[in-house]
């Protein structure tokens, strides 16, 4: 009775460590095969890998940038279309093209110049050598205050340069003065008319808000909002004498 009590109680005993064992093996093993990622062909970089990246990198670094800003602290870049933010973008409606920063200042810039096409001149004439301009290379800065600087950084256009030279006022009428103010008011006072600086220059439109302004995005957003919806954006031409669009024009004045 003993020996049977005593190897009843050894086979509870050698079963129930058995489970024991087995279930603190599945309690380990069972996260990790489950954390265990499903094989994708993806491999950890190699130490001669992460040098050519490294290499790259600094290789484009070297390539584009400046370490330059233009007078609204947007870096300058020496290329366009090399892989960088400043790429050669359409200009709806118009058939012309301008190297620009891509994204928001893009889309404010653009925005300016299909305004200006439609409502003060159009440009982009046959034969017209140099209708609009918009990234120039760093190098040909001197100084980097200037608002012109900031066609290097891609945050500037200039409409028909050899028509409306620095230093020179009087290019506009008064009628067309009026819709400029209009397009500004648009931005929300993000772009600025060159016709306001000294020396002037009437054709020259840039971005004031630097890269950390969040408000660029916000406008942008709005004008490309614009830009789907009927009856809204460039092409829309409005009573700019009404009092409204007057008063709103006179806040970036």
């Amino acid at each position: 009775m003993i020996r049977s009590e005593m190897s009843r109680r050894r086979v509870l005993t050698t079963v129930a460590g058995a489970t024991t064992a087995a279930f603190t093996a599945g309690a380990v093993l069972a996260p990790a095969a489950a954390a265990a990622p499903a094989d994708t062909g993806a491999r950890p970089l190699t130490n001669d890998r992460l040098k050519k990246a490294l290499s790259d990198l600094e290789s484009r670094r070297r390539r584009l940038l400046t370490g330059r800003v233009s007078g609204n602290g947007w870096e300058m870049q020496k290329a366009v279309d090399a892989d960088g933010e400043i790429v050669t973008c359409p200009v709806p409606g118009t058939g012309l093209k301008v190297a620009l920063r891509e994204g928001d200042p893009a889309t404010l810039l653009v925005h300016v110049v299909r305004r200006f096409h439609y409502e003060i001149a159009a440009i982009g004439l046959p034969g017209e050598p140099d209708p609009v301009q918009g990234w120039v290379a760093p190098s040909g800065v001197r100084d980097s205050g200037l608002p012109r600087s900031n066609q290097a950084s891609g945050t500037a256009v200039a409409i028909r340069p050899g028509s409306y030279p620095p230093g020179v006022r009087g290019g506009l009428t008064e009628a067309q003065r009026l819709v400029v103010r209009d397009i500004i008011a648009d931005t929300e006072g993000l772009v600025r008319w060159g016709g306001d600086d000294r020396p002037a220059q009437e054709g020259l439109f840039y971005l004031v808000a630097g890269p950390d302004d969040r408000s660029t995005a916000r406008v942008a957003a709005k004008i490309r909002a614009w830009d789907v919806t009927p009856g809204l954006g460039a092409g829309v031409v409005a009573d700019m004498t009404g009092s409204a669009r007057r008063r709103r024009a006179a806040r970036y004045s």
